[in-house]
């Protein structure tokens, strides 16, 4: 099986350098020297890793055979794609690969069906489910502990515990729910202009 790990970014230096942005839980197994990568597009690869280093908080790889800046700017916005197997799972307990999580169905902790997670997004703050609805919208479900309480793969299920206002029908219930102090509210304006009408006479 495939993943992307990353993507690669603009040339540093004259030697051939490229900055990266990682797409995995493990850039130091996956992006360590030596390593053998398929790209995207492919003609540019394979590519194998020669060199890695962190600057100023940026991975920098430089590749075999790439030895100058113009060689490094050829490669930019290229998806590095690493080759793993299917039944491989992440050192780190609780972790997980994008595939393993691909389709899941996402329920909540009462039983409600959400949908079907289609694409998992990788920010620099947290990851992101983006999850199908039956009614083909989507929904973002940020992958925390928090939100995310289970993962269960044999199921082939994730229970969330949304705050209100994640899911679409948590914000309607509760623009519902104001709807009757909106009307407590005009119910109350005949009252209030009693001492007006007292100011007139």
């Amino acid at each position: 099986m495939q993943l992307v790990v990353a993507r690669i970014g603009r040339a540093h230096g004259i030697k051939g350098e490229v900055t990266v942005e990682v797409r995995t839980d493990e850039p130091e197994l996956r992006l360590a020297p030596g390593a053998v990568l398929f790209t995207d597009p492919a003609p540019t690869g394979p590519l194998t890793i020669e060199t890695g280093r962190v600057h100023s908080g940026r991975l920098l790889l430089r590749f075999e055979g790439v030895r100058d800046r113009t060689g490094a700017e050829a490669l930019r916005n290229t998806l590095l794609i690493a080759e793993i197997d299917p039944e491989e799972l992440p050192e780190e307990e609780d972790e997980y690969y994008d595939h393993q999580l691909m389709d899941l169905d996402v329920v909540t902790k009462d039983g409600e069906e959400i949908g079907r997670i289609t694409e998992i997004s990788h920010l620099p703050s947290q990851d992101l489910f983006i999850v199908e609805r039956p009614d083909g919208s989507e929904v973002m479900v940020p992958f925390v502990e928090s939100i995310v309480v289970e993962i269960d793969l044999e199921e082939q299920r994730a229970v969330i515990d949304p705050p209100p206002g994640l899911i679409d029908d948590q914000a309607e219930i509760a623009s519902s729910e104001e709807d009757p102090s909106e009307e407590d509210s005009s119910e109350e304006d005949p009252s209030k202009e009693d001492p007006s009408e007292d100011a007139d006479a």
